[in-house]
């Protein structure tokens, strides 16, 4: 029995100790682990430290600078218009004290805010001083007419300046009840009232004079309601009245270029062979005119002939009258029809001013258009606000049985081309408002607008542009800062930052008073806000919502990050359990 328990304990010793090969077996299997291990923390070391910023760098929106201090400043406008005034007084109108007294220049300004975030301000610079001896010579001259024009003959007043020449009350050269003259250039001419008389102060002669003078700005230079008017992109305007809100839509909004069409409607071209010399026409009456704007904006012109087009709506006979009539609430039903086939120019992006001459039809003749009031419009045509205007030209169909159709006629274009004159002027936004009592308007030459009523066109066109083109760049910028996803090219971000620079320049040129610099930043500025704002480039990545990015993500780094992730766990648990069983150990 003895012996057989020392077999049993030194069997016990034997099989207890650990043999050569499994040690080798477990101390592999330790140095796999430990590399797998490595691995994985490499692995975890190289996808943290390089992937992810490559893959960041890679894949990250590219967004140039843009200047967004600037167009924040440009978000609060105030626009500050200088205007300078030249008042002459003519030989009687100041005494010699008077002219010792008064001073050389006068400075005036106004401030009006729009809203919380529009300001305006008006500058008149006036500078006063006396008729030279040719300058009197010209006052000398029998009508008011001839003196403007010798007056411009002697000096030619810059854009967007006055001159107002201040005559005697005795003066004879304005009818009696006329108190102004206002010529075809930049000069009126005013009748000084009773308080300039001999015995009546300084300030008082110059206090009414100012009143009288500004009366002339107004209707010379520009008003406020224009200017307010002209910032109806970036402000919401309260018309006091439905004329009001006709006359702002009338007008097209500023644009660098138009597209004018002259079309002839021909509804019956069996009966009629109408011949109308529109190249001619143009020439003589409309390129005069568009050369005179060319500070405004570019113009296209082109014209068409239409057979068998007919207006759409059918004239009801007028026994009356024994003629056929269009009245005014069935004008709105003929614009439709027509416009199907003039066939405007779709390639271009300008606004296209559409004037139709339309002959009726031997059934329909004479054809008159009527007002509210059913009288007959004299001109016979009427205009749609923003659109163009239509005019109906009766021919004499008096034809006998043996008469061979069709017949030949011409159309009278000078008639043709006043009516249509008219109408464009009011589609560009030159205003023919009737002018305050004592004021008299002169003719406006040849070329069918005279110098002041460029400037005023030029002012609010001006400010028109900069509150179109700031409101295009603020909005910009707040679309690009909430929208992160979209796409900023080197090509938008120049033509933001010279869109700004534009804007920049063009409102330092409307406080300088250079306003035909001013038109002309402001047009740059136009054009390169909207060439920004409706970039292709820009609507890429303007729809990509986040779902989108993790249906794309997923699918790419799910696969590799789970085996990476786990194998990271599984070590995080394995060091965990060894730092226990060391601590056990210690225990």
């Amino acid at each position: 029995m003895g012996e057989w328990r020392v077999l049993i304990g030194q069997l016990s010793l034997v099989t207890s100790e650990p043999r050569p090969a499994a040690l080798r077996e477990m101390a592999a299997i330790e140095v796999e682990r430990h590399r797998g291990r490595l691995a994985s923390l490499a692995i975890a070391v190289v996808v943290i430290a390089v992937g992810v910023p490559l893959w960041w760098r890679t894949t990250e929106t590219y967004r140039a600078w843009l200047p967004v201090t600037q167009i924040n400043q440009l978000a609060q406008l105030q626009i500050q218009l200088s205007v300078e005034v030249e008042v002459v007084f003519s030989r009687g109108t100041l005494t010699t004290e008077h002219q010792k007294k008064i001073e050389p220049t006068h400075t005036r300004q106004e401030e009006h805010t729009v809203d919380e975030t529009t300001g305006l301000s008006y500058r008149y610079e006036t500078r006063y001083r006396t008729a030279t001896i040719m300058e009197e010579d010209a006052l000398n001259q029998p009508t008011a007419a001839e003196t403007d024009r010798s007056l411009h003959l002697l000096s030619e007043s810059p854009c967007g300046s006055v001159v107002v020449y201040v005559l005697p009350e005795s003066s004879t050269l304005l009818p009696e009840a006329v108190s102004v003259y206002v010529g075809q250039r930049r000069t009126a001419l005013l009748r000084a009232g009773r308080p300039m008389r001999v015995g009546v102060g300084l300030k008082e002669v110059l206090t009414h004079l100012e009143a009288q003078v500004q009366q002339v700005l107004q209707v010379m230079s520009f008003s406020h309601s224009d200017i307010t008017a002209a910032l109806s992109d970036r402000v919401r305007l309260d018309y006091s009245s439905r004329e009001g809100l006709a006359d702002s839509m009338r007008a097209f909004k500023s644009s660098p270029g138009y597209e004018i069409t002259f079309s002839l409607l021909n509804p019956d071209p069996k009966s009629h062979h109408l011949h109308w010399d529109i190249e001619a026409a143009v020439q003589s009456y409309v390129q005069p005119l568009l050369s005179k704007l060319a500070p405004v904006a570019d113009f296209s012109l082109d014209s068409q002939i239409l057979y068998y087009a007919v207006l759409g709506v059918n004239p009801r006979y007028d026994p009356s009258l024994n003629a056929y009539t269009l009245n005014a609430d069935s004008l709105s039903h003929v614009i439709n029809p027509v416009e199907a086939r003039l066939g405007s120019s779709a390639a271009s992006s300008n606004p296209v001013l559409n004037f139709l001459l339309y002959v009726p039809d031997a059934r329909h003749s004479p054809l008159y258009i009527t007002d509210h009031r059913k009288d007959i419009v004299v001109s016979n045509a009427f205009s749609s606000p923003r659109w163009g205007g239509i005019m109906v030209y009766n021919v004499n169909n008096s034809s006998g049985p043996g008469t061979e159709l069709p017949v030949d006629i011409n159309i009278d274009m000078t008639r043709v081309m006043g009516v249509f004159l008219a109408q464009l002027r009011l589609m560009l936004g030159v205003q023919s408002s009737a002018p305050p009592p004592g004021f008299l308007v002169g003719p406006c030459g040849p070329a069918g607008l005279a110098d002041w009523e460029l400037d005023r066109l030029l002012w609010s066109r001006s400010v028109e542009n900069v509150a179109t083109a700031t409101t295009t760049i603020t909005s910009l910028a707040q679309l690009l800062d909430q929208i992160g996803n979209i796409v900023i090219n080197d090509n938008i971000a120049e033509q933001v930052s010279a869109a700004v620079a534009s804007l920049q320049l063009a409102v330092g040129q409307l406080e300088s008073g250079n306003l035909g610099l001013a038109m002309q930043y402001s047009k740059e500025a136009i054009l390169q806000s909207e060439r920004a704002f409706f970039d292709p480039s820009l609507l890429h990545l303007l729809y990509f919502p986040d779902d989108q990015k993790f249906a794309i993500y997923i699918p790419l780094f799910l696969p590799m990050c789970v085996p990476i992730l786990l194998s990271l766990l599984k070590m995080a648990a394995e060091a965990r359990q060894r730092r226990r069983e060391r601590q056990d150990k210690k225990d």
